[in-house]
């Protein structure tokens, strides 16, 4: 499995046409205590850049884009319940989405984990 890193903070893990979306530990620790999250359902199609959800925390309420094309195969149902989880493990247990990829060149279009840390910086 490989991470990538998107300019808007979310975090790609990639085997096969397969990945999971999630927020970084940078994005969590700006956006403070997460009490919403909104989601696609499954079976929805996105491309590169189109809001597929937002997060409401108690600072603001922030849009999740997507970093690649494809469709939502599962959307994270334990953060209906538990949207705090975000805050708790944003880049383990509370990803967002698993998705299949449509076009895996986009991921050369993302940041590796050193190019990430040196963008946020």
């Amino acid at each position: 499995m490989t991470t990538y890193y998107s300019e808007e903070h979310e975090w790609v893990t990639v085997e096969g046409d397969m990945a999971t979306v999630g927020i970084t530990q940078h994005a969590a620790d700006q956006l403070g205590e997460i009490v919403f999250v909104e989601q696609k359902e499954a079976g929805d199609d996105f491309e590169k850049g189109d809001e597929i959800g937002v997060i409401e925390s108690v600072k603001a309420a922030s849009e999740i884009y997507a970093p690649l094309n494809g469709e939502v195969v599962e959307a994270n149902a334990a953060l209906e319940d538990n949207p705090g989880a975000l805050n708790e493990s944003p880049e383990g247990e509370a990803w967002i989405y698993k998705i299949k990829l449509s076009d895996a060149t986009q991921l050369e279009d993302l940041m590796d984990l050193d190019g990430y840390k040196a963008f946020v910086g």
